[in-house]
């Protein structure tokens, strides 16, 4: 090595490397973004996390997504703010302490609302910063001086003007109807939030008696018998024929032995079941709706925790079972009456808790509600007049029907943690109305007034997420500077829950969309195809692979792994092999950048002004392909395609820098006109460097460091991306050099195929095609023979060319002979492919005869046919192969 300026490790450390980088990029003001900069604004908001979470690589995979992006940006001279901050979490933060005070022997009532809240807030404060610092640990560049809590006093003033402002607009009401209840966190669920999940249940057919009918009893098919209690009628399709003569009829309902009425409503699908079906519309949304209809009762039959109510239509003997034994017993109340006809296996949806993914109860409350409609439709024009895009496109007709098809949401939690929702009732008189500020007295009579009790779901903070945390509703400079933002990194998960209401708000209250454009990444998943879940157990810990591999190789993984959307499949049960590739390109990289830091003196002669005539045609074929690797790179991170501008980097970095032209320079390092190569080398390595940064940032930055003419103060992560050079990019060099590489490729392929020795030199003639061919290869005539491993290269027939030997034909049509009689046994490999050949006669003569027995070709399958011709067609190219070797070795 020549002119060593330092000593890199000769195995790269990233323990060593990475915390201390990471507090240089802090120190140097690297991350933070600047409200009076003359840059163009580019403004990614993280999805916040929940404030008692700790990473999974779900978060990381998204996370890492979003520091490419960003450090992209901030490398084209953006002005990029990445702004991080954690959400409350309503119902998740509440269940986690919750469960503390369980440990306790207490439930929260037992603890009081204030007390409660307190302890919360301990928890919070204890443990709440936690997903953010193991953000940093991989890599990611967050503006920290910004970061935000969604129960941050000035976002929570945000949230009430919200509130406010929509109850004043006449957009939020209050609801009596069916919703989605969780009996474990005993709080009502959005739509969104109730999962649907197909499970294998039960179909029971029960007998309901009729008086005065066309027959003494009716059928009726339910999936949850522990609801009958509370129909209030049997219903039939108006045009269902077969049942048009129960229609105005009695029923009794089974077990309670009530009258209930036999009605018609267009809501029944008469291809469901027997086509009758029992009205609950306490406890069923379609019920509740034909109840209103047909004014019928609504009794509810269940206690919030999903037990059976107290009432006179309730059995004692069923009175305080939950749900699933009063199930059970209801079945067997049934049978003993002669009431249940039978019961199928059935596979249905069942909707859960997306928290704690209990079975979700529908039932009957009172709840506050925001109508959609009026806030989905400024949203739905504007993405049909190409105002924002969803990333990939395929999430287009999904998005668009659920907003064509939107419903009101249901906003108010059972719950004591979080947003208290601002409505308050005097006592005295029963004004109620919604406040900017908690108020002493009623404005209408001066008497006492009640907060409502419920508090408002996290959703609900965080569809403001993009603007709140900029200081609205005050006219911020934060908030003119950078909003709009412009990429939103996210999982179709939340695409409803979080993605379509974060628009909404943003065209609402900001008259502007939040942001240009959705990304939507894929899942992760282990190889099985399941989602990595802590309850599958199939999870992988970043915080693992960091300590174990290092940080830009969970990146690499992450990035490299999956293309535009997909899922990113990952092994939890073998982390070597998952994230080798990772690891291996981190080594190759150190170890490619060692050597070339090696090569260059204390100052390299800038690449500028170096004397183009000085360049060699290796030179200027790198130097072209970098230019390429600019360009593709650029344009790949910019479409969202980040796998491909990593593969494409990758491919600079190994497959040309590394594996051609480094070995086509090494005789001019060694020798004292070594200038051109250390400029050419010095500009490829800074480049390769920084096309590479976003992706693995740590390894790059150190490698950086180390070129010459770097000051104390520089820092890759501050430094400009490189732009492509016009005057560098050659075709015509990449053309001939490329012939060069065929020829040395040409030669190691028939070294391979013959188990030729590496310590074999061979003779090698090449016969050329045109003159740019014949000037490339004369150029890089010392290139060929030592890659090659020749003792002799010839051009155009003279010294040698004829006896045994092996051709290669090269894309201009040059040809490479490689002598063989002095490399080989002659006799002996003309024995061998000989055996060769005559065995894979014997088994094309068999072939043939199975494809042309009649019997087998009817009979098989289709595609067992397609193979086996498949095959004889591989066959017959492999013995003209046999056969051509046979003859360039003049074998007889």
């Amino acid at each position: 090595m020549s002119g060593t300026r330092f000593e890199l490790p000769p195995q790269y450390d990233p323990h060593a490397v990475e915390r201390p980088l990471y507090q240089r990029w802090l120190e140097g003001g690297v991350f933070a973004a600047r409200v009076d900069s003359p840059k163009t604004p580019y403004v990614i908001v993280i999805p916040p996390p929940n404030v008692t979470a700790v990473l999974h690589m779900g978060q990381g995979l998204n996370n890492v997504t979003q520091d490419v992006l960003i450090r992209f940006e901030r490398m084209r001279g953006r002005e990029a703010l990445w702004l991080p901050g954690t959400d409350h979490a309503g119902i998740a933060t509440q269940n986690v302490v919750e469960r503390l005070i369980a440990k306790e022997g207490k439930s929260r009532f037992d603890v009081g609302r204030e007390q409660f809240v307190a302890r919360v807030w301990a928890f919070v404060r204890e443990t709440g910063g936690t997903i953010l610092e193991q953000l940093k640990v991989i890599g990611c560049s967050c503006d920290w001086s910004r970061t935000r809590f969604t129960l941050d006093p000035a976002y929570s003033r945000a949230v009430r003007e919200v509130f406010v402002t929509l109850w004043e607009q006449g957009l939020i009401y209050r609801g009596h109807r069916v919703i989605h209840w969780c009996p474990r966190c005993l709080t009502a669920l959005s739509d969104e939030e109730a999962e649907s999940k197909d499970v294998e249940g039960k179909l029971y057919v029960i007998r309901y008696p009729v008086e005065g009918g066309p027959k003494p009893y009716l059928t009726v098919a339910t999936t949850r018998p522990e609801t009958m209690l509370g129909d209030t009628a049997v219903a039939v399709h108006p045009r269902d024929t077969r049942h048009a003569g129960f229609v105005g009829k009695t029923a009794r309902l089974p077990i309670a032995d009530i009258p209930i009425p036999i009605i018609a409503d267009e809501a029944v699908d008469p291809a469901f079941g027997t086509g009758f079906v029992k009205v609950t519309p306490a406890h069923d949304a379609t019920d509740f709706e034909i109840g209103l209809r047909h004014k019928l009762e609504m009794p509810l039959v269940m206690t919030e925790d999903a037990r059976m109510e107290h009432l006179t239509r309730v059995p004692k003997a069923l009175a305080d079972l939950s749900r699933f034994d009063a199930r059970e017993r209801i079945v067997d109340m049934l049978k003993e009456r002669g009431l249940l006809e039978r019961v199928e296996p059935h596979r249905h949806a069942v909707r859960h808790c997306y928290r704690c993914d209990t079975v979700v109860e529908p039932r009957l409350s009172d709840q506050w509600f925001v109508k959609m409609q009026p806030l989905a439709a400024p949203v739905l024009a504007a993405y049909r007049n190409d105002e924002f895009q969803i990333v990939p496109e395929r999430w287009r007709a999904t998005f668009e029907h659920w907003m064509e098809n939107i419903r009101d949401w249901n906003i108010s939690r059972q719950l004591w943690w979080g947003h208290r929702i601002p409505v308050f009732t005097c006592t005295a008189c029963n004004h109620q109305w919604a406040d900017r500020a908690d108020p002493v007295g009623c404005p209408k009579c001066g008497g006492p007034v009640e907060q409502d009790p419920d508090v408002l779901d996290t959703w609900f903070s965080s569809w403001l997420w993009p603007f709140a945390t900029l200081g609205w509703p005050d006219e911020t400079p934060d908030l003119r500077h950078f909003y709009p933002g412009h990429t939103l990194v996210t999982a179709p998960e939340i695409l409803f829950f979080w993605v379509a209401r974060m628009l909404m708000a943003g065209y609402h209250f900001r008259g502007a969309r939040p942001f240009s454009t959705v990304y939507l990444h894929g899942t992760v998943r282990d190889t099985q195809h399941r989602k990595m879940s802590k309850s599958l157990g199939n999870g992988i810990d970043p915080l693992d692979v960091v300590r174990l591999y290092g940080a830009d190789a969970l990146r690499w993984t992450a990035i490299a792994g999956v293309s535009l959307g997909s899922d990113l499949i990952l092994d939890p049960n073998d982390l070597e092999t998952t994230f080798a590739p990772g690891r291996n390109f981190a080594n190759k990289l150190w170890n490619i950048g060692r050597f070339i830091l090696a090569q260059l003196p204390e100052r390299v002669e800038p690449l500028a002004g170096l004397d183009p005539k000085r360049l060699q045609l290796a030179d200027r074929w790198i130097l072209s392909r970098a230019q390429g690797a600019i360009r593709e790179a650029t344009a790949s991170l910019e479409q969202f395609r980040l796998d491909e501008a990593a593969k494409r980097c990758f491919d600079f970095v190994w497959k040309e820098l590394a594996d051609w032209y480094v070995e086509a320079v090494k005789p001019r390092l060694a020798s004292g006109d070594a200038a051109a190569a250390h400029a050419v080398l010095a500009y490829c390595l800074d480049v390769a460097l920084r096309l590479l940064h976003p992706v693995v940032p740590f390894i790059t930055e150190e490698l950086w460091q180390k070129l010459p003419g770097r000051k104390p103060d520089e820092l890759l992560a501050a430094t400009a991306w490189p732009s492509a050079s016009e005057e560098f990019a050659d075709q015509p060099t990449e053309a001939r050099f490329a012939l060069v590489q065929d020829a040395i490729t040409a030669i190691r392929t028939i070294r391979a195929e013959y188990r030729i020795s590496p310590k074999a030199r061979l003779a090698v003639t090449v016969t050329t095609k045109t003159r740019d061919g014949r000037g490339a290869f004369e150029g890089e005539r010392d290139t060929i023979v030592r890659l090659g491993l020749l003792e002799t290269l010839a051009f155009d027939g003279r010294g040698g060319g004829k006896g045994a030997g092996a051709h290669a034909v090269l894309a201009d049509g040059s040809e490479v002979f490689v002598a063989l009689a002095d490399a080989i046994d002659v006799q002996q490999e003309c024995r061998r492919l000989s055996g060769e050949l005559t065995r894979l006669e014997q088994q094309l003569t068999g072939l043939a005869a199975k494809l042309h027995n009649e019997q087998f070709v009817a009979r098989a399958p289709a595609e067992v046919v397609a193979k086996e011709r498949e095959k004889e067609r591989a066959w017959r190219d492999q013995r003209q192969a046999l056969a051509d070797k046979l003859k360039s070795l003049g074998c007889s």
